[in-house]
């Protein structure tokens, strides 16, 4: 598969899910969106930012759903998406989506992170098909910036 067919079929999967990749959301802090080193592009977390407000705010299972926790997810992959395709130029240079590890605003009772978590996965397999399963960690914490519900971070193998 050529890079340009890659980018077409990427392109076309996101249009068809009716999903339009933002203008990536500017760092929250002192990083960098996006590492490339070698054949490794390294994401930043990305939170449920969306027209540059969080979308999704405080605790999944007491303040948020399950539900809602998995579009927290599926948009910090969009965000994700977004920040990959602006460092790289092509969603095309992507080979396989290698790790995703999503973080889950939750009490310390609350046991259902990777549901929240396969928001994000799921989209991935959409979007990249085989090349986007990978390994994944679901991890519950106590609070994430700007009060947001979810974050993700992935490691991305590029050509």
């Amino acid at each position: 598969m050529t890079t340009t067919s890659s980018t077409t079929a990427a392109e076309q999967t996101l249009k068809s899910l009716g999903i339009t990749l933002p203008t990536p959301p500017a760092p929250a802090g002192s990083y960098v969106p996006v590492v490339v080193s070698g054949n490794l592009a390294f994401v930043a977390g990305q939170i449920p930012v969306e027209a540059g407000q969080v979308k999704f705010k405080g605790k999944v299972g007491r303040d948020v759903s399950i539900e809602a926790g998995q579009q927290a997810a599926r948009l910090c992959t969009i965000n994700a998406v977004a920040q990959l395709k602006a460092a790289l130029g092509s969603l095309g240079r992507i080979k396989r989506i290698v790790k995703v590890t999503g973080f889950v605003n939750c009490e310390p009772s609350f046991a259902d992170q990777p549901k929240v978590i396969n928001g994000a996965s799921d989209l991935l397999v959409q979007i990249f098909g085989e090349s986007g399963k990978h390994a994944r960690a679901a991890v519950g914490v106590s609070s994430l910036p700007l009060e947001s519900a979810v974050e993700v971070e992935f490691i991305v193998e590029i050509k």
